[in-house]
C-alpha cells in the first residue's frame, strides 16, 4: 500500500532513531514518529512521505509502552530540548549505549566480536534532572507583546514562555523572574531577531554546583541597560530571601554586548556590572570502581565565555576515566587537544611528566594557565591555536631542528564535527603510545576512529557517558594503543 500527506495510521513502535524518535512498520513502509517510545502503540498522522518512509506526527498513544513514563515537563513535546523525556532512564541508557555501538560498526567497521570485548557499561545518573550548571534563555514578547523568555520550540526560534526547567538548576526560575520583573519597570524591549530592534537578548546563567556561586550575564543589544543598579538590586534581593537561594549565592553580575545580526548567543566583549569577574566550581578525580571515593580535587574559575561542561557530577566521572585511560606513571608527554580552560590537562598534570594544552580560543587559554596557577600546577603549559595547525607546526619544528617530536600520551576532546583530518595525521606520525578520545559525537568519533586503526592503533576500551539525561546526546570516552607493527 502507498501512504501519503495527511493518512493517519496506527503502528507499533519497534526502535527508535538517533534523534530518539520512535520506529514503526506496517507491512515494510517505515514510519519515523517524533515523541513515541518504544513498545507504544500508536496513532500517528503522515507529514511528509517518501517512497519507502515517512514522517509522522503522533496523535495518541493507544496501548502504551512498558517503557513510558509521565514526563516532568508539560513543554517538553514542544519545546524538543528533551526528546526522550518520555521514556524510563533505564531504556535511555541501553538507547545511549546501542546508538555508540551501531555507529562504531556502522561507521567505524569494527565487528560486533570487539566491541563485545571492549565496551565497558554506559555510566548513568542517580537523579537525572537538575544536573545543568548552565542555561542560556532567550527573551522575546508574546502574541500580546508582553514580555517572555524561556527556551525556543523545536526547530524554530519562536520562545516557549517557562521559566522553569527540569534540567536547570531550580534557583533559574527566581533568576528569570527577576530579570523580567526589572524590564518592566523599567520598559526594557526585548530583542526582536525579524527587525534587529530591542535591547535584551538572552539571559546567561552558570553555578558552581560545589561553590555554590551563581553567574548572572545579560546579554544585550547594546553598550547599556537603563537602571543597571535597579537589576543589580533586584538579583541581590535574592541573595538575602529563604526561597531556593538559601545554599547559592549569586556572586557575579554582567552584561555582555552583541550588536550582530546573528544566531551566536554571547558578545565577544563582557562588561561586569557587580561582583567577581568569575564564579569558581571544584572538579573531584573520583575512583573508577568507586564513584563515591575522591582521590584529589582541583578549582576552576569560569567566565561567561568560558567552555566547562555542563553536566559537573558526569564530568567527573568522565575526567577520572580519561586519567584512569591515560594509564599515567608520572614520567610521559601529554598533548591534551582541544583543552578549553585547561580541566582535562590539569587533571593529567598530576600524573604526568608535561602536559601541553592547545586550544583556539584565547581567552580560554588564559583561563587555563590561570587555572593552572590556582592549583599549583607547575607542570603544564598551555598554547593559542587550532589543534590541526599547532600540532603539524610543533612536528615540523621538531623535525627541522634533528629532534623527534614526541607524545607518549595524546588526548582529544574535539567538537561535534571531530577531529581534523591533518590533526589526525599529524598524531599518526608522532605515534604516541596511547590515544584517549573524549568525543560529544559518536557518529564522527566512528569515523575518526577507523582513520586511526587503520594508522596503527588498535581500540582497548569504549565507555558512553550520560552527561545529557533525557536528551538524544550521549559522551563517549575510547582507549586506543599503538599495535608493534
Amino acid at each position: 500500500m502507498e501512504y501519503k500527506k495527511n493518512d493517519t495510521v496506527t503502528v507499533t513502535i519497534e526502535d527508535i532513531g538517533i534523534e530518539g524518535e520512535g520506529i514503526g512498520k506496517i507491512d515494510g513502509f517505515t514510519l519515523f514518529i517524533k515523541d513515541a517510545v518504544m513498545g507504544d502503540t500508536v496513532e500517528a498522522k503522515i507529514m511528509k512521505a517518501k517512497k519507502h518512509y515517512a514522517y509522522a506526527r503522533l496523535e495518541k498513544v493507544i496501548t502504551p509502552s512498558p517503557f513510558r513514563i509521565e514526563p516532568k515537563c508539560s513543554y517538553y513535546r514542544q519545546c524538543g530540548g528533551c526528546q526522550i523525556q518520555a521514556l524510563s532512564y533505564e531504556k535511555q541508557l541501553e538507547f545511549k549505549n546501542q546508538k555508540v555501538r551501531n555507529n562504531l560498526l556502522r561507521i567505524g567497521g569494527f565487528s560486533e566480536e570487539l566491541l563485545d570485548t571492549v565496551m565497558e557499561p554506559v555510566v548513568g545518573m542517580e537523579k537525572p534532572y537538575h544536573y545543568r550548571n548552565k542555561a542560556q534563555f532567550p527573551v522575546g514578547t508574546d502574541k500580546e507583546g508582553n514580555l517572555i523568555t524561556g527556551f525556543y520550540a523545536n526547530h524554530s526560534h519562536t520562545i516557549i514562555s517557562n521559566t522553569e526547567c527540569y534540567l536547570g538548576v531550580t534557583e533559574n526560575k527566581e533568576i528569570l523572574e527577576a530579570v523580567l520583573s526589572y524590564m518592566k519597570e523599567n520598559k526594557v524591549t526585548a530583542y526582536d531577531e525579524a527587525t534587529g530592534k530591542g535591547l535584551v537578548r538572552h539571559v546567561l546563567i552558570r553555578t558552581g554546583f560545589t561553590s555554590g556561586q551563581i553567574m548572572v550575564c545579560v546579554v544585550i543589544n547594546g553598550k547599556k541597560l537603563p537602571a543597571e543598579e535597579e537589576l543589580i538590586e533586584k538579583l541581590c534581593k535574592l541573595n538575602e530571601e529563604k526561597t531556593e537561594m538559601k545554599r547559592k549565592k549569586i556572586t557575579s553580575i554582567s552584561l555582555s554586548e552583541n550588536t550582530e545580526r546573528t544566531n551566536v548567543i554571547m558578545g565577544k566583549k563582557i562588561r561586569t556590572l557587580w561582583g567577581d569577574d568569575t564564579i569558581q566550581d571544584t572538579i573531584h578525580v573520583r575512583n573508577c570502581t568507586d564513584w563515591s571515593r575522591t582521590d584529589r580535587e582541583l578549582t576552576f574559575a569560569i567566565s561567561p565565555l568560558s567552555f566547562y561542561q555542563v553536566n559537573p557530577e558526569q564530568t567527573e566521572k568522565l575526567y577520572s576515566l580519561a586519567l584512569e585511560y591515560a594509564g599515567l606513571t608520572g614520567m610521559e608527554t601529554v598533548w591534551d587537544l582541544y583543552c578549553g580552560i585547561g580541566t582535562i590537562s590539569l587533571f593529567l598534570a598530576g600524573q604526568a611528566g608535561s602536559v601541553h594544552g592547545v586550544e583556539i580560543i584565547p581567552q580560554a587559554i588564559e583561563d587555563a594557565k590561570e587555572n593552572a596557577k590556582r592549583n599549583g600546577i607547575t607542570n603544564a603549559e598551555f598554547s593559542v591555536g587550532k589543534a590541526e595547525e599547532v600540532l603539524p607546526a610543533f612536528y615540523k619544528a621538531e623535525n627541522a631542528a634533528g629532534r623527534k617530536a614526541t607524545a607518549d600520551v595524546i588526548v582529544v576532546d574535539p567538537p561535534r564535527k571531530g577531529c581534523d583530518e591533518k590533526c589526525l595525521e599529524t598524531m599518526l606520525q608522532m605515534a604516541p603510545e596511547k590515544i584517549v578520545y573524549v568525543s560529544c559525537d559518536s557518529a564522527t568519533l566512528a569515523r575518526d576512529l577507523k582513520i586511526l586503526c587503520d594508522g596503527g592503533y588498535e581500540l582497548k576500551m569504549v565507555r558512553a557517558v550520560d552527561q545529557f539525561a533525557q536528551t538524544v546526546h550521549v559522551e563517549t570516552i575510547v582507549a586506543l594503543h599503538r599495535t608493534n607493527s
